[in-house]
Parts: structure tokens; sequence; C-alpha cells
């Protein structure tokens, strides 16, 4: 059983297996996630952005909000994440809040992710809080070159979130390329697994899916021996 964390094994089955999914900005990181899904088979999974998490800034003047540097591991509630990642652990479903990214706040709607076997968990800046990396099963780097993250970022920014092309490149070069350098890239060396090149390499990804399947196993004969044991 996890240190602190008891209950952990509910209704006699094994606890979920918890994989987070870290990597810069425009990485793939999404793609990566979705794919070892499909290649795992499985029933069900549940997957958590961590972008859904920043921190609500509605009590602020929509002008400082802008200015905010959202790329800082501050700006990001991971108590809430944690929490939240803990009751999935015990089998409870959740509310997941979802983020305005036009509006730099959180929607009043929240989407319902229940408990599944497989917990799947991608950000950038995934791997920065200690709390965080202690709870994943299994935790991957998804690395890929600068200027096709850059243009990745780009279109998304412009497409999905209503920013100008000027704005991107101001962030980029103000917030997004120095806290790369300074909390995501330092991150890699936490990584169990270092997959280059995201969603494109099949291969790599059918490694780690068949990493995923052997300490799957591991997991519940472990888990079963616990229970035999009456621990």
């Amino acid at each position: 059983m996890r240190p602190g964390m008891p209950g952990l094994l509910f209704a006699g089955q094994m606890k979920p297996f918890l994989i987070g999914i870290a990597g810069c900005t425009g990485s793939g990181k999404t793609t990566v996630a979705r794919r070892i899904y499909q290649s795992l088979h499985l029933d069900s999974a549940a997957f958590i952005d961590h972008d859904a998490y920043y921190h609500d800034l509605a009590h602020m003047p929509v002008e400082e909000r802008q200015r905010m540097n959202f790329d800082h591991p501050d700006s990001l509630d991971n108590d809430l994440l944690i929490g939240q990642l803990e009751r999935l652990l015990a089998g409870e479903a959740v509310e997941k809040p979802v983020y305005d990214f036009t509006r730099h706040t959180r929607a009043a709607e929240t989407v319902r992710i229940a408990p599944r076997h497989v917990i799947l968990v991608d950000g950038i800046l995934l791997f920065a809080d200690a709390r965080l990396r202690e709870m994943f099963d299994l935790k991957t780097f998804v690395d890929t070159e600068a200027d096709v993250r850059f243009i990745r970022r780009l279109r998304r920014d412009t497409e999905t979130r209503g920013r100008s092309l000027e704005a991107v490149i101001e962030q980029y070069l103000g917030t997004v390329r120095p806290m790369h350098f300074e909390s995501v890239e330092p991150t890699k060396r936490y990584a169990d697994v270092i997959l280059p090149r995201g969603g494109q390499n099949t291969a790599g990804i059918e490694v780690f899916a068949a990493r995923i399947r052997e300490r799957l196993a591991e997991k519940a004969r472990a888990e079963a021996a616990e229970v035999g044991q009456g621990v």
C-alpha cells in the first residue's frame, strides 16, 4: 500500500495503475496517451489533462490575467489534482474542472471522471511537483524537436485559444521558452522512459505499452499476494 493513502484496495480489485506523461509544450503528449490506450486494448481508461487544473483567475482584471506566467509550476492547482487522483485511486469518481483558456478562468461545468484500471495523466509540468511524481506507477517524458513543438503550439493557440500570432510569439519568447529550460526540461531525469518523436513514434509507443502490460501483471500479482496475506 502507498504510505499515507490507506484504503486504496477497493472491491477486491487491483488498485488503478497511474501513468504520468510529461513533455515539452507541443510535444504530442495527448496523442501519445491515446495511442498507448489503444495499444493496450483495455476496456477502459481515464484521461486527465494537467492543463485543466490552472488556477481560476476570475478574481483578477482581464489585463492582469494576460500577464500571468502560465508556464510556471505555481500556475497550476496541484493540490486539487492530487486530491482528485487520490480519490480515483480509492475508487471514487471526481469532477474534473474545465478551464477556459480565452478568459483564464474555470468554467461552471465540470467533467465527471470515473475510476478505471488505468489512469493516464498528461502535462508539461507534471513531474515538477515531487508529490505528483511519487504517485505515478510509471512516468514517461515525450521529447520532440523544438521547431516542431513551436509550430504545434502556434497552431493550437491561434486556432483554438483565440490568440493572435504576435501574442503567441511574445508569450513563447517571454515565458514558454525560459520556463522550458528552467522547469520542464530538467524533469526529464525523473522519467522511467523517454519517448522521442511523440505520437509519430509507433515503435516506441508499442515498447512502452509492452512495459505497461508487464508492470500491470506484476502489480496484479503483488496485490493478490497482499490480499492473500491479509495486508
